[in-house]
């Protein structure tokens, strides 16, 4: 989350006539995040959360992920639901750009989770999984292992700005990855951005998921993959919160032997693929933007730490 495009109340106050909703209170930015521009909207009878959606989601996969949460809402899932429109629809146009508004979830995001809810997410994450089952539409992934040496040419000597080498290492990183990446295993509906921040809390306990809008249909352990690197706090790396994760989450889907002997590859994969987002927002900052651009040092430094160990990594 994030804010790109500055919204007037006006301009808002226009927009919500084509829903039935209560009476605006208040709105104000979400300066957490990276990706679309997002604002709390404050009614007389709640909040809800208005996203803007920027260039770097395409407008047609948008029914994808209103979708499936709200497939995923129906399932018992407590992730935000999509408002719909008065005329029935779950997009509409503010400020030249798409625009949804969804209910607010209650709970606290952890930038560092302790052990006790890093394995409730991991629970909650299978869960998660095993309730998109149904769900018919597909996304491809979009920032799979096909398109990082793609990624990695784009940025070209910027990376090289961030470290010195850096450039060559990911190329070669990425060439490696695309060529060892397997074909076959369980796949459907993945998260594919499950970071602590993107799981509410009460206590230890998971309160909902949210943010939806890297969605796709991949192998569930690469899913894995990326939430155990993500909860593995990244100002002091602890492989503990990984490993606490992928316990609970086998406690709800257990994985198979070629799971497993993939999980090396998909953690060095989403090790990468967060480092090259985060480089390209470093690179390309946008002036004037209400927007926290995360370091990707500490995704390389997780890349590093894969590739130098058998199992998951020692810090």
């Amino acid at each position: 989350m994030a804010v790109y495009t500055h919204v007037s109340r006006e301009e808002l106050e226009d927009f919500l006539t084509r829903y039935d909703l209560p009476p605006l209170v208040a709105h104000h930015g979400i300066e957490a995040g990276v990706e679309n521009s997002n604002y709390f909207l404050d009614t007389e009878d709640g909040r809800y959360v208005l996203t803007l959606f920027e260039k770097r989601v395409a407008e047609e996969d948008l029914p994808y992920f209103l979708g499936l949460t709200e497939h995923l809402r129906q399932k018992g899932m407590n992730v935000p639901a999509p408002i719909h429109l008065n005329d029935g629809a779950m997009i509409g146009q503010l400020c030249g750009r798409p625009a949804a508004i969804v209910t607010f979830l209650h709970g606290v995001s952890e930038k560092s989770a302790n052990l006790a809810q890093a394995r409730a997410a991991g629970t909650l994450l299978a869960e998660l999984h095993l309730s998109a089952d149904g769900f018919e539409p597909e996304r491809a992934n979009d920032l799979g292992p096909a398109d990082w040496a793609l990624m990695v040419k784009g940025l070209g000597d910027g990376l090289n700005t961030i470290e010195l080498g850096l450039f060559g290492d990911l190329r070669a990183e990425a060439e490696h990855l695309m060529a060892s990446w397997p074909s076959q295993l369980p796949r459907g509906q993945i998260h594919a951005d499950f970071f602590p921040d993107n799981v509410m809390f009460d206590g230890d306990i998971p309160a909902g998921v949210i943010d939806f809008y890297f969605a796709c249909t991949d192998f569930f352990a690469y899913d894995l993959a990326i939430a155990m690197n993500a909860f593995t706090a990244e100002d002091a790396p602890t492989p503990d919160l990984g490993m606490a994760l992928m316990q609970g989450y086998e406690t709800v889907r257990p994985l198979s032997r070629d799971e497993k002997e993939a999980l090396l590859l998909f953690w060095r994969g989403s090790a990468l693929r967060f480092a090259l987002t985060r480089a390209h927002d470093f690179i390309h900052q946008v002036p004037g933007s209400l927007v926290q651009v995360k370091d990707p040092k500490p995704w390389l430094a997780l890349l590093g730490a894969h590739r130098q160990s058998p199992g998951f990594f020692s810090a």
